[in-house]
């Protein structure tokens, strides 16, 4: 193990494309390596732009205690479930971003405490969740009356479309919200106070370590703070040609369908005897 490996005390991890298989789901093996990761006293914490409804079924399966980040920040959780950081966004802010041409072909999500609200119900969407534990609610955005929401989501298959969406909400909420397409397919839109790397801090800091004594996983771009600001950055194999050269000085490892986070924790952080190889 190298010098800079060693004072690795935090493992934090992106869940879709990164932690999670292409059929959105945590292997087996790499549920053997957190758990031996917590065996070694490691602090874990997930980091995504899930809601924390919808993440906190999938990090149960790993039968650690997780520190859990959600909404891409918005949302803080301990490994009890309480909450440790809330931020809403506030009505007129999301109405104002959402009054502008929208293409017919793009799902609109508002993401709230207890449902998604969106103008259409997809079934995509839907196959993210293995069981359905935050649930739609179809609405018309043109007769809503509260629009206050965690996050704003959008998503379709034309990038395209979506950048040009992009473009025409920052026009007017650029002072307000700021974006990241955690997929290529997926535009959101937060509060200019919320990200990943800066609610890491905040449950690295309740710990006592700092982002330096962490190592992170990610394959997104909502994912480029706090893999800039990490002790060790990753980049996923499958992480989109763009990301790569946005961060061209970090490693890029295997890719999510080849259990490339726990098998690079494997080999360079854990003593692989213990776990078998």
């Amino acid at each position: 193990m190298t010098a800079k490996l060693k004072n690795i005390k935090v493992v934090v991890s992106d869940l879709d494309g990164t932690l999670l298989n292409p059929q959105h789901r945590i292997s087996a093996y790499t549920k053997s390596i957190f758990q031996e990761l917590h065996n070694q006293n490691y602090l874990i914490v997930v980091a995504t732009g899930r809601h924390h409804l919808d993440a906190m079924a999938i990090i149960e399966t790993l039968e650690v205690p997780v520190y859990l980040v959600s909404s891409n920040g918005a949302r803080i959780h301990s490994p009890e479930k309480e909450e440790l950081f809330s931020f809403n966004l506030d009505s007129d802010i999301v109405k104002a971003a959402l009054n502008v041409d929208i293409d017919p072909e793009i799902t609109v999500v508002l993401f709230k405490e207890n449902v998604w609200q969106t103008n259409k119900v997809s079934e995509k969407l839907n196959a993210f969740q293995s069981e359905l534990k935050y649930h739609p609610e179809l609405v018309d955005y043109k007769t809503l009356d509260d629009f206050g929401a965690i996050k704003i989501f959008f998503s379709c298959d034309d990038h395209e479309k979506l950048v040009k969406l992009k473009d025409a909400i920052l026009v007017n909420s650029s002072e307000h919200l700021h974006h990241a397409f955690s997929l290529p397919t997926c535009l959101e839109f937060m509060d200019k106070s919320i990200d990943k790397a800066v609610a890491i801090e905040r449950v690295l800091e309740k710990r006592g370590f700092t982002l330096k004594e962490a190592i992170s996983f990610g394959d997104g771009f909502n994912d480029v703070q706090m893999l800039s600001a990490s002790g060790k950055g990753l980049i996923m194999g499958n992480a989109p040609i763009l990301l790569k050269e946005t961060l061209p000085d970090l490693e890029v490892i295997k890719t999510n369908a080849e259990d490339g986070v726990a098998r690079y924790i494997a080999s360079k952080i854990l003593d692989k005897e213990l776990i078998g190889g």
